[in-house]
């Protein structure tokens, strides 16, 4: 526990504070801290926008604490609030390496130098690279199996090619998926880069662990990653060439042929004819991703002799080669669902998507995805899942027009879009049946049973959903793209992927822009982006989506979307401290929600909105210092949503009362408002029973 309150305690708490956890009770702590700093102050203080505003602010109010007062206690408490210190925890751990792993010594042998060097201040990192298919990656897999004892705290693995996205995730999306691995749980991943930087750091700080992050595709995402501590090693795999990141590079070569034969012998089990051995080897070019496609085709001996390349194709390039000579072998229809499944450039395939690209029944595109996997032309992930590698993707795409016709592959991009689609809304549709903000389940297509089922199905797909939005653009299938992205709502809404949505939200705003300036559907995705940045404490952008979105919901003449759009205005105004403007913007809103339901309601009963308004009108004056008008507002929100049965927000709202009644000395009050919203909440709701705790022994200790 903090035992002195100081400007240096106080400044690093509130800059903690700032950058913490997402969701809703990082949000409320967010404005208990605020709240406190006004209190202390005696006048509203708007959130300070550099390092050195901090320090002035924390300056200040340490110059207003008397050692041992009241407010000097509170702040005490307060600062003993965050979340408990994580510590590192071992997660899934690197995949294992292939059987037939092969030489590679120089090039282990030069990431061991680097793991094992005299620190001296510098950290250790590696970069691996090579021509596609090279074995980059087998490379990592190896050295993290091979010396798996020098990393007793653990080993994480993050691959970038299972964050939708592909060259476009972020630092942040990066960063949030190795907590997760890190058995950070969801709700306690900071919400910004600098929050999920400092965590990663914390919890690795003298641990001796692994860090392996593969194929990325640029300095920027995985530099956050660089550890500060010379126990850690950050191996970097890239996808293609090599960037400019402060490591050690080392680039993986072509395998020699004493090596390449060694692999090709034991990989196939078989013992070809050293002319073939030798052709085979020429074919390969010491490139691991051919030479195993070589030993899956030897060990079905085909009698067909091989296809050289189309003209005007390298005839060096081992991978295309690898790719040429598997299609050869299999059976026609297997190579049309490849071409055709591969045009879509999905992180995940199944069997399902890949029949919505050939017209197959699942049950034989599943069994093609088989075949086509045995001969390495698709790598399983387990559970009916399949992925390309990324040189082998672009091979059947490329061939996909010529082969089969650009009308073909067209049509099987759009069924593929349009399968999905119908899944994503009968999902959203599911997990949000009341909103307005999701399309209402589509006549096709199977639905789901329930708001979890829903959501979860939505999380499931999340990866191939947030790819096909931007597809969709560029096939200029405007609708489908528009649909996909409203569909995302409980995904962004509920789910907390907002930096993963980024990418997919902005090219499907891009897209609305274009073909229906200031329309409700372009005002929708704007709001989503708006959310995704607020999220993210990305203040300054998502006000400016908010009042894009604001302003094309009045230019469409929807009342109910531009009043929540001025709603959300406010909430931004709010967790900034902008106690005012905030309030301002929350009457702005009730005005529309009451023209809203004075002109028929649109969708439905407002009473949620208006109830809603309540407790944000109510927070606003708590965090002003506006205690007794606060509490009334908040009362009301109370009788609101009793009245209703909405125990979540009730839940919420009682939260609220106790933070104003602590804030005005009523611990007693703060207590009984606090057990009531405890009985509200499921055992599941984990972050706001903890706070709840945290609360009720800051209101305990001022008794």
């Amino acid at each position: 526990m903090i035992e002195e309150v100081t400007a240096g305690a106080v400044a690093a708490f509130v800059t903690a504070v700032g950058n913490g956890a997402a969701g809703e009770m990082g949000k409320q702590l967010l404005l208990s801290t605020w709240a406190q700093v006004c209190q202390t102050l005696g006048r509203p203080v708007p959130v300070p926008a550099t390092e050195e505003g901090t320090q002035l602010l924390a300056r200040e109010i340490n110059s207003r604490l008397e050692p041992g007062s009241r407010d000097a206690r509170k702040w005490l408490l307060l600062m003993d609030s965050l979340p408990a210190a994580h510590t590192l925890s071992p997660g899934a751990g690197v995949p294992p390496p292939p059987r037939d792993f092969t030489d590679r010594q120089r090039v282990l042998r030069e990431l061991r130098r680097e793991a094992t060097r005299p620190a001296r201040g510098r950290p250790r990192v590696a970069l691996l690279s090579g021509p596609p298919g090279i074995g980059c990656s087998v490379v990592a897999l190896q050295f993290a199996a091979e010396y798996a004892v020098r990393y007793p705290d653990g080993q994480f693995y993050v691959d970038l090619r299972d964050i939708a996205g592909d060259g476009a995730v972020e630092p942040v999306t990066v960063l949030q998926h190795l907590l997760r691995e890190m058995n950070v749980e969801p709700d306690d991943v900071p919400a910004t880069e600098t929050g999920c930087r400092d965590l990663y750091r914390r919890l690795t700080n003298g641990r001796r662990a692994l860090v392996v992050v593969n194929h990325a595709a640029a300095a920027a995402q995985v530099r956050p990653l660089v550890p500060n501590t010379p126990e850690l090693f950050l191996l970097v795999v890239a996808a293609g060439r090599p960037f400019a990141l402060d490591a050690r590079r080392i680039e993986v070569p072509p395998l020699p042929d004493r090596y390449g034969r060694q692999l090709l012998r034991n990989a196939s089990g078989a013992a070809p004819a050293k002319a073939e051995l030798d052709a085979s080897l020429a074919r390969c070019a010491g490139n691991g991703y051919a030479l195993r496609a070589e030993a899956a085709r030897l060990a079905t001996a085909p009698a067909a002799p091989l296809p050289g390349p189309p003209e005007g194709e390298p005839s060096t390039d081992p991978v295309r080669g690898a790719a040429r000579a598997i299609c050869a072998g299999l059976p026609p229809e297997t190579v049309r669902l490849c071409r055709l499944a591969a045009l879509g450039d999905w992180p995940v395939l199944t069997a399902e998507l890949a029949g919505w690209a050939a017209e197959s029944a699942p049950e034989d595109a599943a069994r093609m995805l088989d075949e086509a996997a045995a001969a390495e032309l698709l790598q399983p992930r387990g559970d009916g899942r399949y992925r390309f590698r990324p040189e082998v993707r672009r091979y059947l795409a490329d061939t996909a027009g010529p082969e089969l016709g650009v009308p073909a592959c067209s049509a099987a991009v759009r069924r593929m879009l349009t399968g999905l689609t119908r899944q994503a809304e009968h999902a959203a549709h599911a997990a949000l049946p009341q909103s307005w903000r999701v399309a209402p389940a589509p006549a096709q297509g199977a639905p789901y049973a329930d708001e979890a089922e829903g959501l979860a199905a939505l999380v499931a797909a999340r990866t191939n959903l947030l790819r096909a939005v931007p597809l969709a653009e560029e096939y200029q299938h405007t609708g489908l793209c528009l649909r996909l992205a409203r569909a995302l709502w409980p995904l962004v809404l509920k789910a907390g992927h907002w930096a993963e949505a980024l990418p997919a939200l902005r090219a499907a705003a891009r897209c609305a822009d274009e073909h229906h300036p200031e329309s409700a559907a372009s005002a929708g995705l704007h709001f989503q982006l708006a959310h995704c940045l607020g999220q993210l404490r990305r203040w300054e952008d998502a006000e400016d989506e908010a009042r894009t979105a604001a302003a094309h919901e009045r230019q469409a003449g929807h009342l109910l979307g531009e009043a929540s759009c001025v709603e959300y205005l406010g909430l931004l105004h709010l967790y900034r401290m902008q106690g005012d403007e905030a309030a301002e913007r929350f009457a702005e809103a009730g005005e529309c929600y009451r023209r809203a339901e004075a002109e028929g309601g649109e969708e439905g009963n407002l009473w949620r909105a208006f109830a809603l308004l309540e407790r944000h009108t109510g927070r606003a004056l708590w965090v002003r210092g506006e205690l007794t008008e606060s509490r009334a507002r908040l009362t009301e929100a109370r009788t609101r949503f009793e009245r209703e049965g909405d125990h979540y927000n009730l839940a919420r709202t009682l939260t609220d009362l106790a933070e104003t009644a602590h804030a005005a000395g009523d611990d007693t009050e703060a207590l009984d408002h606090l057990t009531a919203a405890a009985r509200l909440l499921p055992e599941d709701a984990r972050p706001h029973l903890r706070y709840l705790t945290d609360l009720r022994r800051r209101c305990e200790a001022a008794l």
